[in-house]
């Protein structure tokens, strides 16, 4: 399709937070013109958009997060991270079917449409049906593997490396393991040989509590990323989510080998794991992108709230206000996202970049007055402000409706159904 955006405001992410007025032209999967109006020539419309002075940005990047766990939303809350992961959450896992993987990351989908998010980095059980449930809705998929002492094996992760990068052009796979403490030394050795042979960077849950990181040190004598980097795990890249509870150590290691950080603020305050230290990371050049973590420990996939906690919590934790600023934040949810995830085509709106699109309501309180348009998005702006989403060029969600052919009344039906089903046997 050929649309043509006019009459916006268009915050381009590339040369930082800078607005330019004028249009944005969409071709197919990618975008063909951004800038000031002028002429389109010979090209012939299917739809031209009047965006009446809203902004249209790049979508915004859940750099982490367990789509298919919407079934928990509300069903393990206010416990501890261990006690909830043991007594609730991994003995309700071992019930669901592929199937109900797939149900639940359509329910996921909708969540994320509503809410600007055009990818996301998803850790969870069989990623080829969360692969299948983001091809047929329409969601750009970074999938990455959760491999531990339960599953898969290392021979299934790689076959599934080279299965689904391949599969579609939304959906890439990055291979990961879930944590330290999940997995036995032997294991991440294997891991590490496996790395080496498709020289592939890796990613896990890491440092995300206090007593993960203290046991880590007392089987090891090292914190959680040096312990990885012993075994050669990061020797092509990658990054960690959570990193809550990084040494100085920690984070030169990661500065040096141009590792990421995926931070999850919402998860990590609702869990009482701790606050990550951003500024740091920051200072020492570490890209830092943001995640929700599932949406049983968060409990929402709002990138919105996550980017005010990102800055909220830093403050607090530097007792400075000007800490974390919020034109870094949203380089963060977008740009630095995209980087974290292998989508390079994805980070910026210019010519030749995927068309994965939202437009944000300027027309609505809590956006007015527009002394500046990007600090709002950060400060007052919420899933509200989300008018359109486009993903590879297809509008998938506007003005309050989904536009992916799906029922949404059935999604949410369905959801309830395995919730009961599974917590009843």
């Amino acid at each position: 399709m050929n649309i043509r955006f006019y009459n916006a405001r268009i915050l381009t992410m590339k040369d930082g937070c800078n607005l330019l007025e004028g249009e944005l032209w969409t071709q197919n999967e990618k975008i063909a013109y951004v800038g000031p109006a002028k002429e389109a020539g010979e090209i012939k419309w299917d739809r031209e958009i009047d965006c009446g002075g809203n902004v249209l940005m790049p979508g915004f990047k859940n750099a982490h997060t367990h789509s298919g766990m919407t079934a928990m939303r509300s069903f393990a809350d206010d416990m501890p991270l261990q006690e909830w992961l043991n007594t609730k959450i991994f003995p309700l896992e071992a019930k669901m079917t592929e199937q109900d993987n797939y149900d639940l990351t359509q329910l996921a989908i909708l969540e994320y449409l509503t809410g600007g998010v055009t990818s996301i980095f998803d850790m969870y059980l069989s990623p080829k049906d969360i692969a299948q449930a983001c091809i047929d809705m329409g969601m750009r998929c970074v999938l990455v593997s959760g491999l531990n002492k339960f599953g898969p094996s290392v021979e299934e992760m790689e076959n599934r490396y080279l299965k689904l990068n391949n599969m579609h052009p939304l959906i890439s796979y990055r291979m990961g393991v879930h944590a330290e403490y999940t997995c036995e030394k032997a294991l991440l050795e294997e891991v590490s040989a496996l790395i080496h042979k498709h020289k592939a960077p890796l990613f896990a849950h890491m440092s995300e509590t206090k007593l993960e990181t203290d046991e880590c040190v007392e089987r090891y004598g090292m914190t959680p990323p040096q312990f990885f980097d012993s075994l050669g795990l990061f020797d092509f890249g990658g990054g960690a989510y959570h990193c809550v509870y990084f040494t100085e150590e920690d984070m030169d290691l990661f500065a040096k080998k141009g590792l990421h950080v995926v931070t999850n603020p919402g998860s990590n305050t609702k869990l009482a794991s701790g606050i990550a230290p951003i500024g740091r990371f920051l200072e020492k050049g570490i890209n830092v992108a943001i995640g929700t973590d599932g949406p049983s420990s968060n409990n929402c996939l709002d990138m919105f709230r996550e980017m005010f906690l990102v800055t909220g919590l830093a403050k607090l934790l530097q007792k400075d206000a000007s800490a974390v600023d919020a034109y870094e934040v949203l380089k963060m949810a977008i740009v630095n996202g995209a980087h974290a995830m292998g989508l390079a085509d994805a980070d910026v709106l210019e010519e030749g970049k995927l068309a994965d699109i939202i437009m944000i309501d300027l027309h609505q309180p809590n956006m007015q007055p527009l002394n500046n348009i990007a600090k709002n998005i950060v400060y007052s702006g919420s899933k509200q402000n989300v008018k359109m989403t486009m993903i590879n060029g297809q509008i998938l969600y506007e003005n309050g409706e989904f536009l992916n052919g799906v029922d949404a009344e059935k999604i949410y039906a369905k959801a309830n159904e395995i919730i009961a089903r599974l917590s009843a046997q």
